[in-house]
């Protein structure tokens, strides 16, 4: 015993520079990514000028045009009609998982919903392009291409994040307090909508977020039902575009400012990220300001 305690603590240095380098890589490997994508922006951003880059709409490759704000309005317009049809869903979701449902049942719409994440997103997108997009047809009376099909097929990408995330907040609500507001003669649904929901109101705001996060960086199911326009549409059912699915359609073929402008929507793309991020540290030390 004295032995293998003697062994443990001398390791210990040991594995605790590991861990240290573990995670140093983790940082290093992300700052080098933004350092890159950064370096490739900068020609972009010096020749064709920060506002002719980032606050135009006018995209033209040809003409020397590289305004991404069009693409930008895309990105966010889908992420915002996903977000939209896809909270309420997870959250729901989630209520009845871990308040509503049998154990048994609950258990297996858990596992489906974590099967689902599972699916590769190129296979939701032809999903989305073989049987979304003639149903849209033949609705909206247009090609069917734009971003309500997008929105929609974002939903089922962003409705793994959202529910799993939102059921385990909603299960780390203390017990003590479903029991309390069982206690004051409350039902199920009055101790769900006045107790469980607002205790775990940050929890959740955490978990959509996350999911807005996942649907902005969303690439091939996007580019395969948004119909690639070369600028924005602010009709849902007329073909669009995205930041992702601009790089994605034209990285191929792009040299000079045309390739450095599509590394400035990958930068943009990631400040976006770093953005929801911090929003999520900030809630989080809200959360637990409040709870201290």
């Amino acid at each position: 015993m004295a032995k293998d305690r003697f062994l443990l603590n001398s390791r210990e240095p040991i594995y605790k520079n590991a861990f240290l380098l573990c995670a140093s890589i983790s940082v290093l490997g992300v700052l080098l990514i933004f350092l890159f994508i950064f370096r490739e922006s900068l020609p972009a951003i010096s020749h064709v000028g920060f506002s002719n880059l980032f606050l135009s709409a006018k995209w033209n490759p040809k003409a020397g045009n590289y305004g991404m704000l069009g693409f930008l309005l895309g990105t966010i317009v889908t992420t915002l009609g996903a977000m939209i049809i896809g909270a309420p869903l997870g959250i729901g979701t989630a209520i009845f998982i871990d308040q509503v449902a049998p154990r048994k049942i609950g258990t297996y719409v858990r596992r489906g919903i974590e099967l689902l994440a599972g699916i590769p997103s190129v296979v939701i997108g032809w999903f989305g392009f073989t049987l979304l997009i003639p149903v849209l047809r033949t609705i909206s009376g247009t090609a069917g291409f734009g971003t309500f099909a997008a929105s929609l097929v974002l939903v089922v990408m962003v409705l793994p994040t959202i529910t799993t995330l939102s059921a385990e907040t909603l299960r780390a609500i203390p017990r003590e307090l479903k029991e309390a507001s069982a206690a004051m003669g409350a039902t199920r649904w009055q101790s769900i909508y006045k107790t469980i929901l607002p205790a775990a109101r940050d929890g959740l705001l955490v978990a959509v977020i996350l999911g807005m996060g996942r649907a902005i960086g969303e690439t091939m199911a996007v580019q395969m039902v948004i119909g690639n326009a070369t600028q924005f549409n602010w009709n849902p059912f007329k073909p669009s575009s995205t930041l992702t699915s601009q790089m994605v359609t034209n990285m191929g073929e792009a040299t000079g400012d045309f390739r450095s402008a599509l590394f400035s929507m990958a930068l943009v793309l990631l400040i976006l990220a770093i953005l929801l991020i911090v929003i999520i540290r900030w809630v989080s030390r809200q959360r637990g300001m409040v709870t201290r």
